[in-house]
């Protein structure tokens, strides 16, 4: 280490202030990502300790600190001091091993302390590690929490990040000169877009029944509407779930790399609590549609979840998932209202669905073979397989307008339509939106889920409509 003069070493913090993130919180779900029995193990370290906790994660997670939210006003913040000739040292409670990897990427550190095995180098801990580094006010230290309260008693200058006004009054009060970084905290906005709001358009399946059945009274109305908040409030926290294990993958996408949690802007810490926290609510509304409904939910967990840790990962059982999830909302939906299931309709929603999902798969890779990605991350596919998954997509899209043409000619239908026979115009309708999405995604033009395409894209919009239109014209007496 260089010679130093008093004052010019800045202590910096990483997570929270190097990084717009946790690496406790993110090693845990990378850990997770690859291998659902992590937790069990992170379970049995802590009680050997947080450090131990630590060291353990670190050795299970799959790091890439290229793509890491590095907080650029801090990056500023230390090369203008290394400029004016200071000593700058990462000081954190992360795991040194994780802590030297960073600094190594980012190069602007003289020195890096981290936690191991038996010191968790945090608060009070840090603050005796500096004062005996580097001298009782002898040292900058920049932080984001009151964690760092014990650190700026012992420090010359205390520089603040995002830090809470409270919190920041308790450090004005410590006597010392103090720097405040501009606060920047995610609004509402973000968190809307955390818990995928757009997504919840998926949820309106749970209404099929009620349309099917043509039973729109006002009690089946209420009935299915809280069938769709609750499937929205529970599906919000396995969307938040699923970007927590996909946080390395995400940021590596040109488009997902902006989700609130890959981007740093949400902290992950928080999600952990927005998942427990949608789920029950979604829970305890489901009571209100009694413990059937309730059971099917929980499936709709099991499932997800089983999803997101495992079964994205094997090629053909990710998409037939996909297609059960949402086929469960369809029979929710029935379950809610307790209309009979159609096997019609359940028939056409897995076919229908498969051939969404597997056109899912083949928009993702399609558009990672143009950033020259041979494989798609966190799937069990390869660019190989798209001749293959584009057939499949086809097949099982025209044998869903196959399921609807002959459930035309069932003698229920009669019952219900005055015409039936303009229904068969709606077969055309579906042909060619099918079509369309399949030569859309192999063309590269589609980088949403295609049913979040559809919500945007007027041609769509157009044929729901034409849809509804021969459906009420069918049924005008």
């Amino acid at each position: 280490m260089k010679n130093l003069k008093a004052g010019s070493v800045l202590a910096v913090d990483l997570d929270g202030t190097l990084l717009r993130s946790d690496m406790l919180f993110e090693s845990f779900w990378s850990a997770t990502s690859r291998d659902w029995r992590a937790p069990i193990k992170a379970t049995a370290a802590l009680r050997r300790g947080k450090a131990a906790l630590k060291q353990d994660l670190a050795a299970l997670m799959d790091l890439d600190v290229t793509t890491l939210p590095y907080e650029q006003r801090v990056i500023d913040y230390v090369e203008a001091w290394r400029a004016k000739g200071g000593t700058v040292v990462l000081v954190t409670a992360t795991n040194e091993n994780i802590a030297s990897k960073i600094a190594e990427h980012l190069g602007i550190f003289d020195e890096v302390h981290g936690s191991n095995g038996s010191r968790n180098l945090k608060g009070g801990e840090k603050a005796i590690f500096l004062k005996s580094r580097f001298g009782e006010r002898s040292f900058t230290y920049i932080g984001d929490s009151n964690a760092d309260l014990p650190v700026w008693a012992e420090a010359g200058k205390a520089v603040t990040i995002n830090l809470p006004g409270a919190v920041r009054r308790q450090v004005e009060r410590l006597g010392i000169e103090t720097e405040h970084l501009a606060n920047q905290r995610p609004g509402p906005r973000d968190y809307l877009r955390a818990i995928r709001v757009h997504q919840w358009l998926k949820n309106c399946l749970v209404f099929l029944p009620m349309l099917g059945a043509h039973q729109f009274d006002g009690v089946t109305f209420l009935q299915s509407l809280t069938a769709f908040v609750v499937f929205s409030f529970v599906a919000s926290s396995v969307y938040v779930l699923n970007d927590l294990l996909d946080l390395r993958s995400d940021r590596s996408h040109p488009t997902k790399c902006r989700r609130p949690f890959a981007a740093g802007v949400i902290p992950i810490a928080q999600a952990t609590y927005m998942i427990a926290g949608l789920m029950a609510v979604g829970l305890v509304l489901a009571l209100l549609l009694g413990g059937d409904f309730v059971a099917v939910m929980l499936l709709y967990i099991v499932l997800t979840t089983a999803y997101s840790v495992w079964l994205k990962r094997k090629a053909i059982v990710d998409i037939g998932t996909l297609a059960g999830l949402y086929t469960l909302r369809i029979a929710a939906g029935a379950v809610a209202t307790g209309i009979p299931l159609s096997v019609w309709l359940l028939a056409f929603s897995v076919f229908f669905f498969l051939s969404l999902a597997i056109v899912k798969r083949q928009a993702e890779l399609t558009e990672g073979a143009a950033r020259g990605k041979l494989k798609a991350a966190g799937r069990g596919y390869v660019v190989d397989d798209l001749p293959v998954l584009v057939m499949m997509a086809v097949a099982s899209g025209y044998v869903s307008v196959l399921v609807l043409a002959l459930y035309i000619q069932s003698s229920n239908v009669k019952t219900l339509y005055v015409r039936p026979e303009l229904l068969s115009l709606i077969c055309g309708v579906f042909l060619y939106w099918i079509s369309r999405v399949v030569l859309i995604a192999h063309r590269g033009q589609m980088n949403e889920d295609p049913i979040v395409f559809a919500a945007y894209d007027r041609v769509s919009q157009a044929c729901l409509l034409l849809t509804f239109a021969i459906a009420a014209a069918a049924s005008w007496p």
